[in-house]
C-alpha cells in the first residue's frame, strides 16, 4: 500500500510541474534545493531543521529567480548578436 501511495505521489508531482514556465521551474528548483540544504545544514549544527528548511527555501527561491533573470538576459544578448550577424548590421545591446 505504501508503494502505491509513493508512486501516485511521484506521478502527481511530475504531472503538476509539466506546464511550468522556465521562471517557475528555476524558482521552484531553487526553493527545493535551498530547503534541503537548509534543513541538512541546521541539523548538522544542532538547530531546528524546519526553520533551516524555511530559510533555505526562501533564499533558494530568490536565487532561482535571479538566475532565471540572468539566463534571460544572456539569451537576449545572444539573440541580438545573432540577428546582427544575420543582417550584417552592428549589434545594439538590449535594454
Amino acid at each position: 500500500m505504501k508503494k502505491i501511495i509513493a508512486i501516485t505521489a511521484a506521478i502527481l508531482t511530475v504531472a503538476g510541474c509539466s506546464n511550468m514556465s522556465n521562471t517557475e521551474q528555476r524558482t521552484l528548483s531553487g526553493a527545493g534545493i535551498g530547503a534541503a540544504a537548509g534543513a541538512v545544514g541546521t541539523a548538522i549544527f544542532h538547530g531546528n531543521p524546519i526553520w533551516g528548511a524555511v530559510g533555505g527555501a526562501a533564499v533558494g527561491a530568490a536565487s532561482g529567480y535571479v538566475y532565471d533573470a540572468y539566463k534571460k538576459e544572456q539569451a537576449s544578448e545572444y539573440n541580438a548578436g545573432y540577428n546582427a550577424g544575420k543582417t550584417n548590421k552592428p549589434a545594439n545591446a538590449p535594454n
